[in-house]
């Protein structure tokens, strides 16, 4: 993927009013189930220059199944959908045995990654109406493969995620109206598709994708599609926290350099109130205030260990601003995202045990 995955396959993974949206029908969960990604051993690896290789689905899970704490466990896995973990086309038995794999482990599968990218099966949501039809190729792709685990019994809840795959905003800034409408109306189609298949789609907040690199330019693109019941918001607390610096967007920083605590939790406060009742998916992050990347992807937010001693955030008071009312929302559970890691600190089980925990902390404070 040319701009989130730097892969040997050159990976990159109408308008409505601002009011509150009427909360949807979900079971009561007694509590959030706790997930871990499969992507980490794939986002940044390769075999160019400077890049460690891909590290396998098998022994992220093996990673993941052997992390424990006080008898707790990771409950399931969130999983993109593409090499080397995954042939997005592959058949119905060869998915089976994957669901087959997860399940062995004790896992469930919960939300998945489009694979929208150009380089994958996708291409820019905001492009023409040939890489438009790619990336409405890759949500056929996603929506399949979502349904076969669905009727596995591997996967029972979960979301489909997407971003607007424009790396970069100078291209939008061009036109930066009528470029949000062109990517709003890939998503509406994409919403379309997702809905006929029993899915629902969460766009990730990031820095890095065009029309939806700030909280201001991210609540514009959702409310311009329209479709809060089917399309919504992922947010992850490494990257939102860049939102509030605005990154990409100083017109939108809610911070400046140097704020003191009672000004960090009233931005974030302003910020989540108003994209929180969008947030359908959500992933526990740290972030030491800088941005980051690898391969070709080089301007996002730094996911750093749960524990680094430089990290901006209290994860679990600033989780629970977001998690507020989860339950209205449909999220069944959260995912810790360690996106770029170094391969010796995945293979580290400490990292696993201490990213558990976390989630724990942040699991029992909601």
């Amino acid at each position: 993927m040319r701009a989130r995955f730097g892969l040997a396959l050159s990976l990159p993974l109408c308008i409505i009013p601002r009011t509150r949206i009427e909360p949807l029908e979900f079971p009561i969960m007694s509590s959030l189930k706790l997930h871990n990604a499969m992507w980490p051993g794939l986002v940044g690896k390769g075999d160019d220059e400077g890049q460690e290789p891909p590290i396998s689905l098998d022994r992220m899970l093996e990673l993941t199944a052997a992390a424990e704490v006080d008898g707790q466990k990771y409950d399931g896995i969130d999983y993109f959908l593409f090499f080397p973990h995954t042939d997005p086309y592959a058949s119905v038995d060869d998915l089976k045995s994957i669901a087959d794999k997860i399940a062995g482990h004790g896992f469930d599968v919960g939300s998945l990654v489009a694979p929208i990218w150009p380089g994958t099966v996708g291409d820019s949501a905001m492009g023409d109406d040939a890489s438009q039809s790619k990336f409405l190729e890759s949500i056929k792709v996603g929506c399949r493969i979502a349904g076969i685990f669905d009727e596995h019994g591997v996967r029972k809840s979960g979301v489909i995620r997407i971003d607007s795959a424009e790396f970069g905003v100078d291209k939008w800034r061009e036109d930066s109206t009528s470029n949000t409408k062109r990517i709003a109306a890939t998503f509406r189609e994409a919403a379309k598709i997702a809905a006929d298949s029993g899915q629902r789609l969460a766009a990730e907040g990031e820095i890095c994708w065009a029309g939806m690199h700030s909280w201001k330019d991210m609540l514009d693109l959702l409310e311009e599609v329209g479709m809060p019941e089917t399309l919504g918001f992922q947010a992850d607390l490494a990257h939102t926290y860049l939102y509030l610096l605005g990154y990409n967007a100083p017109e939108h920083a809610l911070l400046k350099e140097g704020y003191g605590e009672d000004e960090f939790y009233a931005a974030y406060e302003e910020m989540t109130d108003k994209l929180r009742p969008w947030t359908i998916d959500f992933h526990v992050a740290q972030n030491d205030g800088t941005v980051h990347g690898a391969g070709s992807h080089d301007k996002t937010g730094k996911h750093c260990q749960a524990d680094d001693p430089n990290g901006k955030l209290d994860i679990v008071k600033c989780s629970q601003y977001w998690l507020k009312d989860y339950a209205d929302r449909g999220i069944e559970h959260i995912c810790w995202d360690g996106c770029m890691f170094p391969n010796a600190v995945l293979e580290t089980p400490e990292t696993w045990n201490t990213i558990l925990k976390t989630m724990i902390d942040v699991r029992d404070a909601v």
